[in-house]
């Protein structure tokens, strides 16, 4: 299997609460895919993502990845890259230093290494700028140096926390079609959460939707858009799809 190929990633009755807030996830998500995550404020959506990625722990139940129980293991053991938005870049670091901390977080980096820094970032349209800090930047640039980084990972499973909320709506685009290219290119696993319900139009095969900390539909994108669009979905966006 290819170190970047997308990988089924299973959370098998996932339990885990902030304070009285309860949640359980129970949910596949498919490999090579990508599945858009939604709901209201405060349905768990970020917490999906943290209990994949290792950043928060389940209280009980099983997080899978290829069938691979990683439940215990902390996120640099995981097989998952995550963008935020706010794409957690270091000021002090120029865009070649801070894309290249996802090969090595001291820097240390191999001809290979550096091959792979170049190679991402000409993907994703900053060649010529990797001797510029993050305050130098647009919007769109510095999340397209949070994408480079995940790129250079190369790992199977890609999450994303709303990383284009903050973007217009070309940029955005620009952004999500980016995203698109690249896991059709690389077959990556990808999970996002949005709030743009046109934003899983565009890009997403799959959708999950989540109410009060658990899953409360999911199917293909085409489902949720189309007659068959769960009732809980058709409520969230008023009464239309």
């Amino acid at each position: 299997m290819n170190e970047a190929e997308g990988r089924t990633v299973r959370l098998d009755r996932v339990a885990f609460s902030y304070g009285t807030a309860a949640m359980m996830f129970d949910a596949e998500f498919a490999p090579a895919s990508v599945t858009a995550i939604m709901g209201p404020s405060g349905s768990g959506k970020s917490t999906l993502l943290n209990l994949v990625a290792g950043f928060e722990m389940a209280q009980s139940g099983r997080v899978l990845i290829a069938g691979e129980d990683v439940t215990g293991l902390p996120p640099a053991q995981r097989p998952v890259s995550m963008i935020f938005q706010e794409n957690n870049l270091f000021a002090h670091l120029d865009v070649g230093k801070n894309v290249g901390l996802g090969r090595s977080p001291a820097l240390k980096l191999t001809r290979d290494d550096r091959d792979a820094v170049a190679d991402a970032l000409a993907r994703t349209g900053l060649a010529g700028k990797e001797h510029r800090l993050p305050r130098e930047l647009s919007g769109g640039e510095r999340q397209r140096v949070a994408l480079a980084r995940a790129l250079v990972r190369n790992r199977p499973v890609l999450l994303l926390d709303e990383p284009f909320g903050s973007l217009g709506p070309a940029l955005r685009q620009d952004m999500l079609d980016l995203l698109a290219g690249v896991q059709a290119e690389r077959g990556m696993t990808v999970l996002f959460v949005t709030h743009q319900p046109e934003d899983a139009r565009r890009v997403a095969d799959r959708m999950v939707f989540l109410e009060e900390g658990s899953v409360s539909a999911s199917g293909s994108a085409s489902d949720f858009f189309g007659t068959d669009a769960p009732d809980a979905f058709r409520r969230y966006l008023g009464g239309s799809v």
